[in-house]
């Protein structure tokens, strides 16, 4: 029995994010991602204005007259959100955590899916794998993945990109669309994993931020904990040199992302903690549907 405030949550979730799904998504997100490609579907006798590449050689000569190959777009896709819940996802100071964001960004995306007849599959990781949902279609399915991704607990603290990954390509054998979400906290070695994933799949980096991780406030001497080692630290954010050395250090790492992934052609989609994600989403699917048609 799912507790009755689990059940108020959910659904305030699928009314807010299954609208955005529909009022703003709707033909962005069929333009933005292609299927799986090009499929046969029969031969015919051939028309006049035919391309006659398209003829098919071995029919004709058995035929006697001349018929080629019709193919057709395979439609639907499979999405996959590929999802950090490691202990550093609970860090925020906008009135929203890292992972409330991402429960309702992975929830709008899900629901963008099932509204083209797409499937969605959850994989969750930390620095272990911690759960996996088969793709399904359907809004229960959807309900199903919205409550994982609010209820898990996850059994790790620590961040491991690169074992999801590689754990990623080994059940995702046909082409899918994946989201990588994460805030890429991670001191392992996971660009060496992203190279085949992206060749494979359409890959997205959803790269979730908070603000106080890019810039500290001055509020003296504050004691702060890594939330995935439980290493403490007294920081004196009263110093210049202590915030410019933090804002540095945070820009440093964003780089270094940027980098990877601009190096292996993957796009990536920055949401903040305590700012409209559904703009943010928008913008990013008009870019990909522009891109795509040309």
């Amino acid at each position: 029995m799912i507790p009755a405030e689990l059940l108020r949550k959910i659904r305030r979730i699928q009314i807010r994010t299954s609208r955005a799904a529909a009022d703003m998504l709707a033909g962005q997100y069929h333009s933005a991602f292609k299927g799986r490609g090009i499929e046969f579907e029969e031969v015919r006798a051939y028309q006049v204005g035919d391309d006659v590449r398209s003829i098919d050689w071995n029919v004709t000569a058995r035929a006697g007259e001349p018929f080629v190959k019709v193919f057709r777009e395979e439609r639907e896709l499979t999405v996959m959100l590929i999802v950090d819940v490691s202990a550093s996802q609970r860090f925020g100071t906008c009135d929203q955590s890292k992972r409330d964001l991402i429960t309702e960004a992975c929830a709008t995306l899900a629901f963008s899916a099932i509204d083209n007849n797409d499937k969605v599959g959850l994989l969750l990781f930390s620095d272990r794998i911690e759960k996996f949902v088969p793709p399904r279609k359907g809004t229960q399915h959807v309900l199903r993945v919205i409550r994982e991704l609010l209820v898990h607990e996850p059994s790790g603290t620590g961040t491991d990109i690169k074992a999801a990954l590689e754990h990623f390509q080994r059940i995702g054998r046909r082409r899918c669309t994946a989201f990588l979400v994460s805030d890429f906290v991670d001191a392992g070695d996971w660009a060496t994993a992203v190279a085949p994933v992206s060749r494979r799949h359409d890959l997205v980096a959803v790269n979730i931020e908070d603000a106080r991780e890019s810039a500290l406030p001055n509020v003296g001497i504050i004691e702060l904990r890594d939330a995935e080692t439980g290493e403490l630290a007294l920081v004196d954010t009263s110093s210049p040199s202590v915030r410019e050395a933090w804002a540095a250090q945070a820009q440093a790492t964003e780089a270094q992302v940027e980098s990877t992934l601009r190096r292996h052609r993957i796009d990536r989609l920055p949401l903040a903690t305590g700012t409209d994600f559904i703009d943010t989403l928008r913008r990013f699917f008009k870019t990909r549907k522009a891109r795509a048609a040309r």
